[in-house]
């Protein structure tokens, strides 16, 4: 969706130019990872609460999604990246939303909060062995040595508050590594949805959510993003309607 106009692709998993939302817009020429598909998923599904953190915040579109659907709470968004940062911020400014959700610039090993969150997203790093990137901002973006998952699940164990609900969106590849950090740092996985482009084809992405203590019942299911006639399916059409245009 560019400039109020359909621009759906799947396969190639980011969107080119400035997007248009129906509460806000996202302006991203300054920043490396531009608006995807990953990012409209977990803003669409992740748990929210009075206080969420959204980690890696890029663009702003998480923070702002989660800041559209959960009117009373108030967001803050981390990014390492400062261009990302200033342009996040100034999406934000000239949001609805700007009065609940701030962006700060730093690690998130080095993200010093004033309390804890009932809400934590990320969309993190997740190349873990592969070459990098010759663009310096979006290795820093994507490979896991900015932020290794054991890093980042540290950093949520210390910001997560007790009853609080960490949710994340990985590749298929890198699940069960994902996984795994979590429990060695004494999370537990209470809900796992499978993404699909289309049906014939396997998950290609994860969202999970995962919390301090067990939490019953576990979900685990499998959606898929488009229909046999190559349009958005009912699923992805439900959970996304409140932000696409059309």
């Amino acid at each position: 969706f560019r400039s109020g106009f359909v621009f759906f692709c799947i396969e190639t998993e980011e969107f080119m130019g400035n997007f248009r939302f129906k509460q806000f817009e996202i302006e991203q020429d300054r920043c490396a990872m531009k608006v995807g598909t990953d990012g409209v998923l977990l803003g669409a599904w992740a748990q929210g609460g009075c206080r969420i953190l959204d980690i890696g915040s890029g663009t702003g579109l998480i923070s702002l999604m989660m800041a559209q659907r959960f009117p009373e709470a108030e967001v803050v968004g981390i990014d390492m990246d400062a261009d990302a940062c200033g342009q996040a911020r100034e999406n934000v400014m000239a949001s609805p939303f700007r009065d609940r959700v701030e962006i700060e610039c730093c690690r998130l090993q080095d993200f010093g909060a004033t309390g804890v969150f009932d809400a934590i997203v990320s969309n993190p790093p997740f190349f873990v062995d592969s070459l990098k990137n010759p663009d310096s901002k979006r290795t820093m973006a994507r490979h896991t040595d900015s932020l290794p998952f054991r890093d980042l699940f540290t950093g949520v164990k210390r910001l997560l508050s007790d009853e609080g609900v960490f949710s994340a969106i990985v590749p298929a590849e890198v699940v069960e590594q994902f996984v795994a950090e979590s429990c060695m740092l004494g999370f537990y996985l209470i809900r796992k949805c499978g993404v699909k482009t289309v049906e014939r084809k396997q998950p290609k992405r994860f969202m999970l959510s995962f919390a301090k203590h067990r939490i019953s019942p576990y979900e685990e299911c499998v959606e898929t993003i488009m229909d046999s006639q190559g349009n958005r399916s009912e699923w992805y059409r439900k959970i996304t309607e409140e932000f696409y245009l059309f």
